[in-house]
């Protein structure tokens, strides 16, 4: 009896694990560049990023199960439609598109019975690739500040203008190569 019950919680618990894990797509993206740089924020952790113990950050995020932050430097081969198009097929739809400081922002929802039970963010520039999976859902108006809040936090922040710089870098390299 004991075990026939514990088998059914640990088979519940996969299951509402799976129904709520990040997304396909994102999982593939990561492995497919497996340089990519990424980060994984789950609710206390993200409470953690708000040092200044911002009220509105806190009702910003008070939503968000867990996320995932892929970093990935675009090579010429990428293919950013087809990426939008895997998206889509898991169910995904496009609901918004817009742009801050040079960035090109598309946000992508999946909804089940009228909920939103997942979120992207991708944040598109020439050389970059910033996926933002969300388990959960933050209001579509504050996902430029979520962004700008993990851009500003001490470590994630660094790791950010670290990441966006190192293309500078490389690209001064190939100018010194060019010599």
């Amino acid at each position: 009896m004991l075990k026939k019950f514990l088998l059914t919680i640990v088979v519940a618990l996969a299951c509402l694990g799976a129904t709520f894990a990040q997304s396909n797509t994102t999982e593939k993206l990561g492995k497919q560049y497996g340089e990519a740089m990424s980060f994984y924020f789950y609710h206390n952790t993200l409470r953690m990023l708000n040092q200044k113990d911002d009220k509105d950050f806190d009702e910003l995020i008070k939503d968000i199960e867990k996320m995932k932050l892929l970093l990935i430097t675009k090579g010429k081969e990428f293919n950013y439609p087809k990426l939008v198009g895997d998206y889509k097929a898991e169910s995904f739809e496009e609901i918004m598109t817009s742009r801050h400081q040079g960035k090109n922002f598309d946000i992508l929802l999946k909804e089940e019975n009228g909920k939103t039970k997942g979120m992207i963010v991708l944040v598109n520039d020439s050389a970059n690739l910033y996926v933002l999976d969300i388990v959960g859902h933050i209001a579509l108006d504050k996902v430029t500040k979520l962004y700008s809040t993990l851009d500003e936090s001490t470590d994630v922040g660094k790791r950010l203008k670290d990441f966006t710089r190192k293309d500078d870098d490389d690209d001064d390299g190939d100018k010194k190569d060019d010599h």
